[in-house]
């Protein structure tokens, strides 16, 4: 069976996720990036198709160091096309699994990524983001949660199965993304959209 990734999706992902969320997608990975600091190397993870890239631009245009790790070639070509100002961005076109990162990171970000695995995957797509991380560092993510609300429930379904189909995700169900980050520390965190979407920042305390 192929591995997931979004290339079926790239050419209509950010006008979707408008359609169904609004702002609100946008917005919640926004509000995490007062966190990041002048010349700061940060790696994202799973960036989709990298307006992220122009907005950690719009805040700082210049001395970041930013790896930008995505499987989905077609969504890679899209980050590639982004203003980065006077930052230097590195592309890695792999799984995280895969990368071959030699640098330890001040800053990580993931959005919607840990919602496409399960099991085994799951925790080694988490371990080899946390390897790369410092001690202290932050990790900005943002993520969707179930909080008792019929109609969230009823959205991740359809959600994941409509992925599970187009683009092959593993996940059926939302993984224990608190249980993954049980070793760090919650500096602050904020919901969205009738708290079905949630963004934290977390504190690394232990080494790895």
């Amino acid at each position: 069976m192929p591995s997931s990734n979004y290339d079926n999706a790239a050419w209509f992902y950010d006008q979707l996720s408008k359609l169904v969320y609004g702002k609100a997608l946008v917005n919640a990975q926004l509000y995490l990036l007062a966190h990041i600091l002048p010349t700061s190397n940060i790696l994202i993870v799973g960036g989709g198709t990298g307006w992220i890239l122009e907005e950690i631009t719009n805040l700082y245009p210049s001395g970041l160091i930013i790896t930008y790790v995505e499987v989905s070639e077609k969504m890679m070509s899209r980050s590639k096309t982004r203003l980065i100002g006077n930052n230097q961005v590195i592309y890695i076109n792999k799984a995280i699994q895969a990368a071959e990162l030699t640098d330890k990171f001040d800053v990580v970000i993931t959005a919607f990524l840990f919602d496409n695995f399960r099991g085994d995957t799951l925790q080694q797509v988490f371990d080899a983001i946390n390897r790369r991380l410092k001690t202290d560092g932050i990790w900005l993510n943002t993520d969707f949660q179930l909080t008792g609300k019929w109609w969230q429930n009823l959205m991740l379904k359809s959600m994941l199965l409509f992925f599970r189909v187009l683009c092959n995700i593993e996940a059926s169900k939302l993984p224990d993304i608190d249980g993954l980050f049980r070793d760090y520390q919650t500096v602050e965190s904020k919901s969205f959209f009738g708290q079905f979407i949630r963004s934290a920042v977390y504190r690394k305390t232990k080494k790895v």
